[in-house]
């Protein structure tokens, strides 16, 4: 495979501990995690300094996304002759411009062009920065570095988010962002210094769009978009849902969202373990988890520390990202640039879809609770179309070869 020829180029040049560089390259998950969750925690806040309601100002939220869709698969094609490590620098300079903007922005009008502009290297970035983190391990252990790579965006939803909502309530939500591009800044520094040195690999983008001919790479994106929609249809509501339902303090907010990013951390640490010797299963088990955990939600928001564990095992959910990250390298030949940077098109498309339908239910007078229901309906559907995939896996050791059957898994 061509992941495995890279890796090879990329670990004969890579002599510093493999721990720097994983750091190095989660750090830049750390600011886009900050960024994306915080965005949502601070919805109330910018929703009133911008004179919109906030079904309105969760616009912004879809417009990161809609960026991260539209920039992860475009830049992954047009980037596809430059060396990873340029590309990572590039793309979280480019991420570090779009929040200054987004800190500076006089309106909401140029706050929702500054998100946009953040979330169009967030997709390649975290594709580009898993394929450097797989090809420095056996091939047996590539759910493990990718969950390693994504502590980075879990971690800040333990760290992160929840001092970026405090800097938001104390000083305002625009120090919030200038923070996050600090946090960009200093991942361009990281991954200058310790990013692998590699070569241009000399793609050719017709060959990353041979992705796009792939049923099971379609299949693989739409468990994603659909199933983890479930997660933002909450998320993007939890700080209105803790004043209006739970009536909690402000300040209480940001402890509710470290429980978030605990789940969250703990399950990509531990479950890309399972991941790794049972792919499909583990992805199928996320999703009948988290349809649990959200169907749960409305009966948990009256009391505090029910909801503190729903949303505990929420955040434990976003382990699907690591898993599903793996399965589209099985699945994508030699496109592999452009299979990893739209697995977060996929969940961006998730976050788009997420709040909008969430957003929705309550416009139509149904709850902020009613965000539960909605998401795990979402995670069900995606459960619906992982059965497609896995009986493609089943036909695929029924009728392949012993290889297609171990690639499938």
């Amino acid at each position: 495979m061509t992941t495995s020829t890279h890796a090879n180029s990329i670990a004969a040049s890579a002599p510093l501990h493999l721990g720097i560089i994983l750091f190095s390259l989660a750090m830049g998950g750390f600011a886009i995690g900050t960024t994306e969750f915080a965005s949502m925690s601070l919805l109330p806040f910018f929703a009133a300094d911008l004179r919109v309601d906030e079904p309105t100002a969760g616009h912004a939220i879809s417009a990161y996304a809609l960026g991260v869709v539209l920039g992860a698969p475009l830049i992954a094609v047009l980037g596809a002759q430059f060396a990873r490590r340029t590309q990572l620098l590039v793309l979280m300079a480019v991420f570090a411009l779009g929040n200054a903007l987004t800190a500076l922005a006089p309106s909401y009008g140029w706050m929702i062009a500054a998100r946009f502009l953040s979330g169009l290297p967030h997709g390649a970035y975290f594709g580009i920065a898993a394929l450097v983190a797989a090809s420095l391990v056996p091939y047996e252990r590539r759910s493990q570095a990718i969950g390693r790579l994504m502590l980075g965006l879990t971690c800040a939803t333990i760290v992160g988010v929840p001092l970026a909502n405090l800097v938001g309530q104390a000083v305002g939500w625009r120090a919030s962002f200038g923070l996050v591009t600090l946090l960009a800044l200093l991942t361009v520094l990281l991954c200058a210094l310790f990013a692998p040195r590699d070569q241009a690999d000399r793609s050719d983008p017709l060959r990353e769009l041979g992705a796009l001919k792939s049923g099971r790479v379609w299949i693989t994106l739409a468990i994603g978009a659909i199933g983890f929609g479930g997660m933002f249809a909450v998320y993007t509501y939890l700080a209105t849902t803790l004043i209006e339902i739970t009536k909690v303090s402000t300040a209480v907010i940001p402890f509710f969202l470290a429980v978030f990013g605990i789940g969250a951390t703990l399950g990509n640490l531990f479950v890309p373990r399972f991941a790794d010797r049972a792919l499909m299963p583990t992805a199928g088990s996320i999703l009948l988890f988290s349809a649990g955990a959200l169907l749960v939600f409305p009966v948990a928001a009256g009391n505090p520390w029910l909801l503190a564990a729903d949303v505990f095992a929420i955040g434990a959910g976003v382990s699907l990202g690591a898993v599903l990250q793996t399965r589209l390298m099985d699945v994508a030949g030699d496109a592999q640039a452009l299979a990893a940077a739209l697995n977060h098109s996929a969940f961006n498309t998730a976050n788009a879809l997420g709040p909008f339908l969430g957003g929705l239910a309550i416009r139509e007078g149904l709850g902020w609770t009613s965000t539960g229901p909605v998401g795990a309906t979402l995670a069900l559907s995606g459960f619906l179309i992982w059965i497609v995939a896995y009986r493609d896996v089943g036909s695929a050791r029924v009728e392949g070869t012993p290889q297609e059957a171990t690639l499938l898994h």
